[in-house]
């Protein structure tokens, strides 16, 4: 009978495949939740994270322009976005969501491109009924590395839009890609 050595435990950078930094530009046109304009905020999700953008008060066309990262170890993971609206008294009030896969963009990075001109666009995903784009998201090599621009329409809602861009941080002693 053989005996193995120490049981290796993993850690989360055996797992990790890098960072995934979610820019959170701009909301527009979003719905009506409190008497003439709303008070929102996005929330994103990916498997057991979930992080969250400031409020900004009393504008239907927000700009947040904040990132928000999260660790990825599945690129087949989604990521779900939902915008609210902040109540000062009462539960706040979703204004609807939605949702995209990351699993292109991490295609195009595993390419391992580089030297491309800053402009270059490396692929694009279309809209469709399985996505919540409202017009063709395009993975572009910018000023070194690749990032991918997202302009979701929101479902469960009557009207509005959120735009959004993907970047990737490579995290030394990652898994990587």
């Amino acid at each position: 009978m053989t005996t193995a050595g120490p049981a290796r435990t993993s850690s989360l950078m055996d797992d990790l495949l890098g960072l995934l930094r979610i820019r959170i530009k701009r909301g527009v046109n979003l719905a009506v939740r409190d008497i003439n304009s709303s008070d929102p905020y996005v929330v994103v999700k990916m498997g057991k994270q979930k992080l969250k953008t400031r409020v900004i008060n009393k504008d239907v066309n927000p700009e947040w322009n904040e990132d928000l990262t999260l660790s990825v170890t599945d690129s087949n993971l989604t990521v779900l976005l939902t915008v609210y609206d902040h109540d000062m008294f009462s539960k706040d009030d979703k204004m609807g969501d939605a949702e995209f896969e990351i699993k292109p963009y991490i295609e195009a990075l595993r390419m391992q491109l580089d030297g491309l001109p800053s402009g270059t666009i490396v692929t694009t995903v279309q809209p469709s009924r399985r996505n919540c784009l409202a017009e063709e998201s395009r993975v572009t090599w910018v000023d070194g590395k690749l990032v991918q621009d997202l302009v979701l329409r929101l479902r469960h809602v009557e009207c509005g839009e959120v735009e959004a861009q993907l970047q990737w941080i490579d995290l030394p002693g990652s898994k990587g890609l």
